[in-house]
C-alpha cells in the first residue's frame, strides 16, 4: 500500500505539531492562557522555519476556546484573551479597514460576511457627533465584505486594493473560514497572524495573497476552522481501524471537503466573537455592553 500526505490545513500550529516537540531551527513556540482559553504562538523567524512548515515568516497565534456549537458565554475569559492578542498585532493609531472574506450563501464559508456584519463602523461619524454621543475618541473603522469571484466577477484582492487606495488605512484586518487537519479543531480554534492570507488555500482554490507584501499595508488575518478535507477524515478513520489507504482509493477523496453538522452555529457564533474582539481591540474605551448597544 502507498500512503500519500496531501493534508490541507491553514493552521500553523498543526503544521508545527507534525515535528513533535523537537521544533526545527527557525521555529519558536510560546504557550500561555487562562482557565478558559489556551494560546499557542508560533513564530517563524527565518527561511529554514518557512520551509519547515510551509508558512511565511511572522507570528501565528492560535487561541483554543470552548466549542462554539455547544457553549457561547463570551464574557468568560475567551473574549479578553482574544482582544489582548488582536491588540498585539495592530498599530495603535489610524483608520482600520476590516474585510470579511467568503461566500455568504455557503454556510461553512460565511464566517467572513458574519464577521463584517458585526463590525462597529465609525469612519462616517464626525468628531462632533461622537462627542455628542459621549464617545470622544472613537477610532476610524471601515468594513467591506467583497464576496467571491463567482458572485462578483472581481477578485477580492482587487476590491480590497481599490478601497485601501481610497481610504488609506493604517492596517487591514481580514477574516476568513479556514481548513483544519484535526477534526476536533472545527469550531474550537481561532488563528491570528500578521502575515496576511491567501483565500481558498486550505481547500485547494488559492486566490491572490492579501498581505503587507502585496498591499504595502500591515495585514492581520483572523480565521476559524470550519472545514476539513474528506481525505484526512478517511485516513484518520482507517488508521483507527488499523487499515491502510491505497493511493488509488485516496484520490477520490481529495476534492471533497467536510463540514460539521453544527456549521451554522459555528459560523455565526465565531463571526460574532471575532467581530466583538476586533471592535473592543479598536475601541478600548468601550465595554462589551456599550459595544452591544452601539452596534445594534
Amino acid at each position: 500500500m502507498v500512503m500519500i500526505m496531501d493534508f490541507r490545513t491553514d493552521l500553523a500550529v498543526e503544521r508545527s505539531f507534525s515535528h513533535g516537540t523537537d521544533l526545527p531551527d527557525g521555529i519558536e513556540q510560546h504557550i500561555r492562557g487562562n482557565k478558559i482559553s489556551t494560546v499557542t504562538e508560533i513564530r517563524i523567524v527565518n527561511e529554514n522555519g518557512e520551509n519547515a512548515i510551509g508558512k511565511p515568516k511572522g507570528r501565528y497565534i492560535t487561541v483554543d476556546v470552548p466549542s462554539f456549537s455547544t457553549d457561547f458565554e463570551l464574557l468568560d475569559g475567551r473574549l479578553d484573551m482574544l482582544v489582548t492578542e488582536i491588540r498585539s498585532l495592530i498599530p495603535e493609531d489610524g483608520t482600520v479597514l476590516t474585510v470579511g472574506l467568503g461566500n455568504r450563501e455557503l454556510t461553512a464559508d460565511a464566517l467572513g460576511p458574519e464577521f463584517a456584519d458585526g463590525i462597529f463602523v465609525t469612519r462616517h461619524i464626525s468628531k462632533e457627533l461622537s462627542r455628542s454621543m459621549g464617545f470622544e475618541n472613537l477610532r476610524s473603522v471601515a468594513s467591506v465584505a467583497p464576496g467571491v469571484l463567482g458572485q462578483t466577477g472581481i477578485e477580492a484582492f482587487e476590491i480590497i486594493e481599490s478601497v485601501a487606495e481610497k481610504i488609506r488605512p493604517s492596517c487591514i484586518i481580514v477574516a476568513d473560514a479556514l481548513a483544519a487537519l484535526d477534526i476536533s479543531r472545527l469550531g474550537n480554534t481561532v488563528q491570528l497572524s500578521d502575515t496576511g492570507i491567501s483565500p481558498g488555500s486550505g481547500v485547494g482554490n488559492r486566490r491572490k495573497e492579501i498581505s503587507s507584501k502585496t498591499l504595502g499595508i500591515p495585514v492581520v488575518a483572523i480565521g476559524v476552522p470550519t472545514v476539513i478535507s474528506a481525505f484526512t477524515v478517511a485516513k484518520n478513520l482507517l488508521d483507527d481501524l488499523a487499515y491502510s489507504l491505497d493511493i488509488s482509493e485516496a484520490e477520490k477523496y481529495k476534492e471533497y471537503i467536510v463540514a460539521s453538522r453544527e456549521a451554522d452555529l459555528i459560523t455565526k457564533r465565531a463571526g460574532r466573537l471575532i467581530s466583538l474582539g476586533v471592535n473592543l481591540a479598536l475601541q478600548p474605551a468601550l465595554t462589551p455592553q456599550e459595544m452591544a448597544i452601539l452596534n445594534l
